[in-house]
C-alpha cells in the first residue's frame, strides 16, 4: 500500500531520537513499594516517610494572614441637600454593586389602578433622555462587565446594577436615568402592557401557586387596604393602565426622600459626588418651572389588619411528566409584627422552629428536616404534600403564615392540621429545638451576606427605614438572647388575632372560617393531634 513507506519513515525517525536519549534513565520507574522505610527515615507511628499535617512545612515562607479591618465594614451615610440619602461600605474585590431602594409598591396604589408597580418593573432599564434604547444602555453596562435587574415588594421597589467598580460614574449615572428620567414611549407602554398580559397567562397555567397565594393571603389579611392590594396587576388592569398614570405615581412617589441610593464595593467620597451629578444637578422627566412647589400626594395610612377568607374555586395545572396528583392548596396567617418591632427577632426564630418545605426536597439533615412542620406534619400525614411557614414583616405590621397542599378530598384535614400545629407555636419549646432554630438562622444570615447584592439590598432598605445599617454582629446577638419565653410571648401575641385563610383549588371539603379560627385558638382541641373542635378525627388511611 501506499502509505506504508511513510509509516517506516517515521519509525525510523522515532528509533533514531530514541537512541540520543538516555534509556535507563527514562525507563525507569518509582512506586510507593521502593521507597526507603528504614527507621532512620521512617517517624514513628507514622505511615510514610512525609512530615505530617500536624507540623510546619519545612523550608517555607513565614504565612501572612490578612486581618479585617472595622473600617471596612462600617455603613458611611450622607444626606445630600435635597434629602437625598447616600449610603455605601467597601467590600473586598474588583466589582461593586450599587442601586436605588424606593418607598413604592403596591400597598400605595390605593388612588391608582392598582398593578402600576408591576408595569413598572417591567418598564424598568428601557429608553431614557441619555439613552436612546435599552440597547444603547446595556452596551454601555457591558463596557464594565454590568448587569441590571429591578425588583419589587410590597412596599419597596428596588434598581440594581453589579459592575466594575472602575465604572461607577457611568452605573451611577445609568440608575439615575432609569429612575428619574425614563422616555416612557407608547412602544415601552404598549411592550409592557404585552408582557404583563403574557405572565398573568402564564401564572394561571402553572402548577406553583407561591406568588398568587401570597396576593391572596395579603388580601384576605388586609382587605381593601394597604398591604392587601393587588401585587399581581388584575387583568382588568391591564389595558387601563398607560404613560399619563404612570408618570403621576412617579412624580408623587420617586422623590429623593422617598429614595436611598447605596453601593458596596465603592469609596464613599467619589460616589457621593457622582449621585450630586446625576441625581440632584440633573432634573428628573417631571420636572417644571413649578416643580419646586408641587407638594408629593402619598397615601401614608397605616396597615389595618383584617383577617378573613379569600378563596378561588379552580383546577391547578399538574407538574408535566410528574405522578403527583391534583392539589388544593391553603394559607392560613396571624399578624405578627414590624421590622422595628423588639418582638421581630423572636418572630424570625419562631418562624425557623417552625420550618417544613415540600414532601420530597426536605435539602438534607439541618436543612428543615427537623423543623416542626416536617416532624409534626409531613411525616405524619402521607397526604401532605407541602407545609412551609413564611414570615413577612413590613414598616407598620407583618404576617405570619404557613402554606400546605394536599389532594382536594384532604384539603379540610390539611386545613385543620395546620390550625392546630400554629396553636401549638404557644405550648413547650424544647432546648434543642430553640437552639437549632437560632443557630440556622444565624448560619442563613452571615451565610446570604457573603453575596455582594444581599448586602446592597441590606444597606439600602435598612437606611430607608431607619436612616443607618445595623451590623450583622447586632442581629447575631439579638438571636443569641431569645428564650422559650420569648418565642411563648410572640405565639401568644399572635394567636390572640383573628386569622386569615387563603385557599386556591378544587374547595368542596374546605373547613369554614369560624371552624379555622376555632382551631388556631386551640379550641376544643383534646391534646393528641387527632381530633377537631366537632370531635371530627382525622383518618390517616381515607381515601
Amino acid at each position: 500500500m501506499s502509505h506504508v513507506p511513510d509509516v517506516k519513515l517515521v519509525f525510523k525517525r522515532l528509533l533514531s531520537m530514541k537512541s540520543g536519549l538516555n534509556i535507563s534513565k527514562w525507563r525507569a520507574r518509582h512506586f510507593s513499594q521502593d521507597v526507603d522505610r528504614s527507621p532512620k527515615n521512617s517517624q514513628k507511628g507514622s505511615v510514610t516517610p512525609l512530615p505530617p499535617l500536624s507540623e510546619p512545612m519545612p523550608h517555607l515562607p513565614p504565612v501572612a494572614y490578612s486581618t479585617s479591618k472595622s473600617e471596612d465594614s462600617i455603613t458611611e451615610v450622607t444626606v445630600l441637600s435635597n434629602g437625598l440619602r447616600v449610603a455605601s461600605e467597601k467590600k473586598f474585590g474588583q466589582f461593586c454593586t450599587a442601586g436605588v431602594v424606593i418607598d413604592s409598591g403596591p400597598r400605595y396604589e390605593v388612588a391608582y389602578p392598582n398593578g402600576i408597580c408591576h408595569f413598572l418593573e417591567k418598564l424598568s432599564f428601557g429608553a431614557t433622555h441619555k439613552f436612546a434604547t435599552r440597547d444603547v444602555m446595556l452596551r454601555e453596562l457591558e463596557k464594565h462587565g454590568g448587569i441590571c435587574d429591578c425588583q419589587g415588594s410590597r412596599d419597596t421597589t428596588v434598581y440594581a446594577t453589579s459592575a466594575d467598580s472602575r465604572g461607577l460614574e457611568a452605573v451611577t449615572q445609568v440608575l439615575a436615568e432609569v429612575t428619574l428620567r425614563p422616555q416612557l414611549s407608547a412602544e415601552e407602554i404598549e411592550s409592557a402592557r404585552q408582557a404583563v398580559a403574557f405572565e398573568l397567562e402564564t401564572l394561571s397555567m402553572r402548577p406553583e401557586q407561591e406568588t398568587i397565594l401570597m396576593d391572596m393571603i395579603h388580601s384576605a389579611a388586609y382587605k381593601g387596604n394597604t398591604l392587601g392590594l393587588p401585587k399581581i396587576c388584575p387583568k382588568e388592569n391591564v389595558h387601563k393602565i398607560d404613560r399619563g398614570i404612570i408618570l403621576n405615581y412617579l412624580k408623587n412617589h420617586y422623590t429623593p426622600d422617598r429614595m436611598v441610593v447605596a453601593a458596596v464595593g465603592v469609596e464613599h467620597g467619589p460616589f457621593v459626588e457622582y449621585v450630586q451629578k446625576y441625581f440632584v444637578d440633573m432634573k428628573p422627566t417631571w420636572h417644571t418651572d413649578h416643580f419646586e412647589k408641587f407638594q408629593p400626594k402619598v397615601d401614608k395610612s397605616i396597615a389595618q389588619y383584617t383577617g378573613g377568607l379569600e378563596q378561588e374555586e379552580c383546577e391547578i395545572p399538574l407538574y408535566p411528566g410528574s405522578d403527583l396528583p391534583e392539589l388544593s392548596h391553603v394559607v392560613i396567617g396571624l399578624e405578627s409584627c414590624s421590622h422595628g418591632d423588639p418582638d421581630f427577632v423572636a418572630t424570625c426564630v419562631l418562624n425557623m422552629m417552625m420550618g417544613g418545605g415540600g414532601s420530597f426536597s426536605a435539602g438534607g439533615p439541618g436543612k428543615g428536616m427537623y423543623t416542626r412542620l416536617y416532624t409534626n406534619v409531613l411525616n405524619r400525614y402521607h397526604w401532605m404534600f407541602n407545609a412551609t411557614a413564611y414570615n413577612h414583616a413590613y414598616g407598620d405590621t407583618g404576617l405570619f403564615c404557613v402554606h400546605s397542599a394536599s389532594p382536594p378530598n384532604r384539603i379540610y384535614d390539611t386545613t385543620l392540621v395546620i390550625a392546630r400545629e400554629l396553636a401549638n407555636m404557644a405550648g413547650k419549646v424544647g432546648d434543642i429545638e430553640l437552639r437549632r432554630a437560632k443557630t440556622q438562622l444565624q448560619s442563613m444570615l452571615l451565610m446570604n451576606l457573603e453575596a455582594r447584592p444581599v448586602v446592597f439590598e441590606d444597606v439600602g432598605r435598612q437606611v430607608l427605614a431607619t436612616g443607618k445599617r445595623k451590623p450583622p454582629s447586632f442581629f447575631i446577638n439579638e438571636i443569641e438572647k431569645i428564650t422559650a419565653e420569648d418565642i411563648n410571648r410572640v405565639a401568644q401575641r399572635m394567636l390572640s388575632g383573628r386569622a386569615a385563610v387563603a385557599a386556591r383549588g378544587r374547595l368542596a371539603h374546605l373547613p369554614a372560617l369560624q371552624e379555622v379560627q376555632a382551631a388556631v385558638a386551640g379550641a376544643g382541641a383534646r391534646g393528641d393531634g387527632a381530633s377537631t373542635n366537632h370531635g371530627r378525627k382525622i383518618n390517616l388511611f381515607r381515601n
